[in-house]
This record gives C-alpha cells, sequence and structure tokens, in this order.
C-alpha cells in the first residue's frame, strides 16, 4: 500500500495560473453529477489557465458533453474495471496517459481515492471518509447540513482558502426544440422515493383532470413495465403520451431541455429538468430536501410533514407497507402547483 500521505494546507498548493492539469473525480449518480456540475465551473473560474478532465461512470458519461468547461473524459466502467484493484489499474491508465497537478475526488467511497492515488497527481484533494485519508494529500471534515451542492463547493473553498461563490447548477443543451408539455415522472431509484402504483394513478388522473397540458411519461427500460401498468389504468389516456423506456439518457435530456415544467419524484430526472431551467414540483418521501434538492429557484418542493419518521432517508420503507409520506400526498395541493408553475412561465414567456 502506499505509504502515508502528508496534510497539506489550500496555501501549499501551486499558484492558480501556474495549474496546468486538472481532473475532478466525478460523482457516480445521475443526480449527484448534475449538482457537481456548479463545482465544475468553480474550479474553471479559480483555475483559468488550467484544463480541466474528468473521470465519469459509464452509462451518464453523456452529460460531460454538457459541460463546456471539461475537455476531455475518462469513463469508467465497474464491469470492465472490477474492486479495488480495478479502480488502481484505471487510475494507472490515466498516469499514463497525462500528468495532473490536481485531481480531486468528489465521491465518498474508498475505491475513487484509490483511482485518484494511481493517477500520480501532485494533489489528491477529498474528504475525510471510508479510511481513505493516507491515500489523500489534502484531506477535510465534511461539514454537516450543507446542500450536495455546497458540500462540493466547500471542498475547493477549504483546498484553495478563497471565498468560491456559488454558480447555477447547469447543464447546457443548444438547440433544444421548446414545446408546450408537462413531463410527469413517478420513478426512482429507491422505492422509498417512488410513487406506489395507485397513487401514481391518482395523481396523474388528478393532474389530467384539472389540466389541458400535453403531458409525457416518462421512465427508463426497467421502469418501463411499472409506467405501461400506470399508464393503463388511468381514467383516460386524452392527451397523454407513454414515453417510458423509449428515450436514452441523452435523449430524455434533450426532452426535458424543451418541456414547460416536469412533475416528478426526487430523481435524477428531477435534477436534470432544473438544471436545464425547467421548473420542477419534486414530491419529496425518504429523501431530506435539505441536502438533495434540485438546486436552482426554479422548482416547488412538496413534503407531507406530518410522519415523525420524515425524512427517514432510506431506500425501503421501515415502517409501512407504502411510504405513507408519499401516499398520503394531497393531490389537489399537487395539482395546484403544477398549474402555478405553468400559469408562471406563461407569463414570462
Amino acid at each position: 500500500m502506499p505509504p502515508l500521505l502528508k496534510n497539506c494546507a489550500g496555501v501549499c498548493h501551486n499558484n492558480p495560473m501556474e495549474v496546468k492539469n486538472i481532473l475532478i473525480r466525478m460523482p457516480n449518480w445521475l443526480g449527484d453529477m448534475v449538482m457537481a456540475s456548479a463545482f465544475v465551473e468553480a474550479v474553471a473560474a479559480l483555475y483559468p489557465a488550467a484544463v480541466i478532465d474528468v473521470i465519469v461512470k459509464k452509462g451518464i458519461d453523456f452529460l460531460a458533453g454538457h459541460f463546456p468547461q471539461v475537455k476531455e473524459k475518462y469513463v469508467f466502467s465497474k464491469a470492465e474495471y472490477k474492486g479495488i484493484a480495478g479502480a488502481w489499474r484505471f487510475g494507472k491508465k490515466i498516469s499514463a496517459a497525462k500528468k495532473y497537478d490536481i485531481v480531486f475526488c468528489l465521491p465518498d467511497s474508498f475505491s475513487s481515492a484509490v483511482m485518484a492515488r494511481a493517477t500520480g497527481a501532485k494533489k489528491i484533494v477529498g474528504y475525510k471518509k471510508e479510511l481513505r485519508s493516507f491515500l489523500l494529500t489534502n484531506r477535510y471534515a465534511t461539514k454537516k447540513n450543507l446542500h450536495r451542492v455546497e458540500v462540493y463547493l466547500d471542498l475547493l473553498r477549504l483546498f484553495s482558502g478563497k471565498d468560491v461563490k456559488t454558480p447555477v447548477v447547469q447543464l447546457m443543451v443548444p438547440g433544444a426544440e421548446k414545446k408546450n408539455t408537462l413531463v410527469i415522472n413517478v420513478n426512482s431509484e429507491a422505492a422509498s422515493r417512488r410513487l406506489p402504483f395507485a397513487k401514481a394513478i391518482s395523481l396523474i388522473d388528478a393532474v389530467r383532470k384539472n389540466t389541458t397540458q400535453q403531458i409525457i411519461l416518462i421512465g427508463g427500460p426497467g421502469e418501463k413495465p411499472f409506467v405501461d401498468s400506470v399508464y393503463e389504468a388511468l381514467v383516460t389516456a386524452e392527451g397523454i403520451t407513454n414515453m417510458a423506456g423509449q428515450t436514452t439518457l441523452p435523449q430524455l435530456l434533450q426532452l426535458l431541455a424543451g418541456c414547460t415544467v416536469m412533475l416528478s419524484t426526487d430523481s435524477g430526472p428531477a435534477h436534470l429538468a432544473n438544471a436545464v431551467g425547467v421548473h420542477t414540483v419534486v414530491l419529496f418521501g425518504a429523501g431530506n430536501e435539505t441536502n438533495t434538492a434540485p438546486f436552482n429557484a426554479s422548482k416547488t418542493i412538496i413534503r407531507l410533514g406530518q410522519l415523525p419518521c420524515e425524512p427517514c432517508v432510506s431506500n425501503t420503507c421501515k415502517k409501512f407497507d407504502e411510504p405513507h409520506c408519499l401516499t398520503l400526498l394531497d393531490e389537489m395541493l399537487v395539482t395546484q402547483s403544477v398549474i402555478a408553475a405553468l400559469k408562471k412561465n406563461e407569463a414570462a414567456s
């Protein structure tokens, strides 16, 4: 194993104008990578002379093309580079291709720090997590109760010693075709954040009854059977298009960039919509909106707020057969929030 590295305060790193190559190990989840766009922009502003490259997980690597500050991407596949040994090999592969002055390691995992260390960068910067401090040259404790965007930015502040301003979370999607549509997403990776079957039906029915907006239902290939069953059980499918399983993630981003408003669970697509300037109405169950809500102001957060277990931040509901924090949401409140967002968008256009 590599020897223990002495922690180095931010003041000892190279002058920002002398830093030539920076590598950022991006987060592994779709929503987290979207939120990290603010970090990439802040790094580019602080190090204007540097070339910024990124390591991205296969499957969400397309997002790197929507960060104008990024020059090159290294796509990491866990299936191809398995375990700690695989992470080390991938880092060594990068080391052979290019030398870096700084690697910012945004994921908290031990393996991501191993990968960063293997690059041979002069500075390896990250948070003290998973007993990985000895792999980092610059390691810091994470502050509590910060939004994920601010957690990433605070790492840059701690390392640089600078007062780094908080940019908006932004994905550049040039040429997106604007359409008068409402996108609805009832899915999420975690069961505790996903709308149960009956609730998804009743909520879409309520929105359909109270709006004339064209509605598009979305979902990934694995979510298609669930969305299909919800679609088939609706009171009416008039003005509703089911596109679940019919879009790749890049195509989904284009779809969201062109819509008017999005109604969504706490999920990656909600972050995508918010990052392309679409007003996003987000239904929160287990997730903690203080830490992981879509970051930009163009959003409406809806939470039940009546249960002592909220938010549990668990991937499955430990107390009920279905997450009551979602099943008890007032459908009319949700519908009114969607209508208000649509009217606001209409007034602004």
